[in-house]
């Protein structure tokens, strides 16, 4: 992937801001194992380097230690068992490594949370970052934020974009379907995530650049496009999966915001992890309850949009009942949150004029939700909550609570000043 002509092809965007892009090179293609240590060496990656990694993802890159030993890399393994959550304990540690025992670069062997603790870890250690990925699974590979859990409350942070990323296309293919199928099921997450976007653009005047969002939207069209062969093990559909996951997280950074690939489909599966890890329990792969997310939020939006007119009023919410949901561990963090509210930046005559605009946003992004159904089912996506483990008390209140763990604006976060009927309960069912 040519990530120069890229970055380029924005140089004087109409937005009116520079895009920028600290990645070298991202290499996708079949044998690159054996090449790990020659395209790092290329690219002037540091020598003294931490590879980070777990046993599932060591395994999946058998040799590439060896590989990087034999290209002159003093390497040194930090080995999880299996890390499914990045804690922010864990973000500490491998920065504390880093700068106590001399590393000038990190290199994440895997996807997912390890790539998140191991960017977050270098920005604050100020090391190189590059990647290493065993697993098309999710579409942070080149994303400059990572989202971290700290003492249960999952919030994005600034972090490091990797300066490489690698993928051998013969360890994609051969990935479980389970995180292929996680991989399509975070991509589809655009959908919803672009209109939140427009959304907001219009409503709080928030940033929004057409070339950006339009990357984001030829990347979901690609993955959409090979739904059908997404669980394969196929290296040519692997490999344009893990170009459009890539895609999503550069269009993230050339924006500085997590906007282009994000939106209330993965608050709602922020909400879903919070609240089972305050309980102790893991939750299903992030892609997959983002996927789930995303039917059950093109189905409120649809239903919103279908209303022909609005009428609007002053939010009024009982911010008791928000605080007793989120409970004593979490309410700290949603007042902190909310306080302005991200309702302020509009008023219910901007909702009212403009929502025919809303509407149209609405009904040319959205396909219709059997069709959207019918395409995941295809990818081997899950569609309902019973299928990623959540229970229906913990999948109702996500989809209407999870708007204050966030200062984002979205078109659930309006639904308190819409004065539109909404039950709930047949959206998640």
């Amino acid at each position: 992937m040519d990530i120069k002509r890229l970055v380029d092809s924005l140089r004087d965007c109409p937005c009116g801001r520079p895009h920028k892009a600290e990645i070298k090179a991202i290499e996708i293609g079949s044998g690159l194992k054996a090449e790990t240590a020659k395209i790092l060496n290329k690219y002037g990656f540091p020598k003294r380097i931490l590879v980070v990694a777990d046993k599932n993802t060591l395994r999946a890159s058998d040799g590439i230690m060896e590989i990087l030993k034999e290209g002159g890399f003093d390497a040194e393994l930090e080995l999880y068992d299996n890390l499914r959550v990045a804690e922010m304990t864990e973000c500490r540690r491998l920065q504390e490594i880093c700068g106590s025992r001399g590393f000038e670069g990190i290199l994440s062997v895997g996807s997912g949370s390890l790539n998140d603790i191991c960017r977050f870890a270098a920005l604050h250690a100020d090391t190189d970052f590059a990647i290493f990925a065993t697993a098309p699974s999710m579409d942070g590979f080149a994303s400059g934020t990572a989202p971290i859990t700290d003492n249960n409350f999952k919030t994005t942070h600034p972090a490091r974009q990797p300066s490489i990323i690698i993928a051998d296309t013969s360890i994609l293919a051969k990935s479980p379907a389970i995180l292929k199928s996680a991989g399509f099921g975070d991509m589809i997450g655009k959908l919803t995530g672009l209109v939140d976007w427009k959304v907001s653009h219009l409503l709080t005047g928030e940033y929004y650049c057409k070339n950006i969002a339009a990357l984001t939207e030829e990347a979901l069209r690609r993955v959409t496009a090979l739904a059908d062969r997404i669980t394969e093990d196929s290296e040519e559909a692997a490999e344009a999966v893990m170009e459009a996951l890539v895609i999503t997280g550069i269009a993230m950074k050339l924006a500085d915001s997590v906007r282009p690939a994000s939106g209330d489909e993965h608050i709602i599966s922020h909400y879903w992890e919070i609240k089972k890890l305050e309980e102790g329990k893991l939750s299903d792969f992030h892609g997959r309850k983002v996927g789930v997310a995303t039917l059950i939020c093109s189905r409120i939006y649809r239903y919103l949009a279908s209303f022909e007119t609005v009428d609007p009023a002053a939010e009024n919410l009982d911010w008791d009942d928000i605080h007793r949901v989120y409970g004593p561990n979490f309410t700290k963090d949603v007042i902190r949150l909310n306080n302005p509210t991200i309702t302020e930046q509009t008023t219910p005559k901007l909702i009212k004029e403009n929502w025919q605009a809303i509407r149209e946003i609405v009904f040319s992004t959205l396909p219709e939700n059997e069709e959207l159904k019918a395409l995941m089912k295809t990818a081997g996506a899950p569609t309902t909550i019973e299928e990623i483990d959540v229970s229906p008390k913990l999948g109702l209140e996500g989809v209407i609570y999870h708007p204050y763990m966030r200062y984002r604006m979205t078109l659930m976060r309006l639904i308190p000043m819409l004065n539109i009927p909404v039950d709930w309960k047949s959206f998640i069912e």
